[in-house]
């Protein structure tokens, strides 16, 4: 009975956990140079988003999500707004990397650009973005396993994550510590395997 019902727990953390990284990624990489953009009240904006995501605990970030919502009218459900909390968090921290990583890249890539005409858009996205993926991978990778982690957080809204059915299970069964032991497994095993991926392709990607 608990292979099953650990199974149906990992295919849903492994939902949450895709969907949040492709927001928390995107929306980061987009927060990050934003961050690095020529506007200040925008640099203002991003990095006070930033501080407030990196200076709360993301289980009170969770409870707002969740609670917060409904209160404007819109009730996604417990599924989603473990994932829009998921994706908030993830984006602050990716854009950190990305502002860090692409900010170091050598200045004088800038005054060429500019002196061909680019504009400062351009020469983040086109010049110093592509420069800065390969550098960025080990921290990125840090970023979507402390969020894989993190959904097991979600279970205290309800969502039947991987967690949630070791909880199930145990109220079931009365066997915390084999079961606590075997989620240990099952999340170690699935971090172990998005750590090689990200190794592969950070080998195959190109050093500039």
């Amino acid at each position: 009975m608990a292979i099953p019902l650990l199974a149906e727990g990992t295919v849903t953390t492994l939902r949450i956990a895709s969907l949040a990284a492709l927001l928390g990624l995107t929306g980061g990489v987009a927060l990050g140079l934003v961050s690095l953009g020529g506007w200040r009240w925008t640099r203002w904006l991003v990095l006070a988003y930033v501080d407030f995501i990196r200076g709360t605990p993301l289980l009170i970030q969770i409870f707002i999500v969740f609670f917060g919502l409904p209160l404007m009218g819109w009730r996604p459900g417990e599924f989603w707004s473990g994932v829009i909390a998921l994706s908030l968090n993830c984006a602050a921290y990716v854009a950190e990397v990305v502002r860090g990583t692409v900010g170091a890249v050598e200045k004088g890539q800038t005054e060429a650009a500019k002196s061909i005409g680019m504009t400062q858009g351009r020469i983040l996205l086109y010049v110093l973005l592509p420069q800065s993926i390969r550098p960025m991978m080990p921290a990125l990778t840090n970023d979507v396993i402390t969020l894989l982690k993190n959904t097991s957080l979600l279970s205290v809204i309800s969502v039947y994550e991987l967690t949630r059915s070791g909880q199930a299970i145990i109220a079931t069964h009365f066997a915390p510590l084999e079961i606590f032991a075997l989620l240990a497994i099952y999340y170690y095993a699935i971090i172990s395997v998005l750590s090689w991926i990200s190794r592969v392709i950070e080998r195959r990607l190109p050093a500039w």
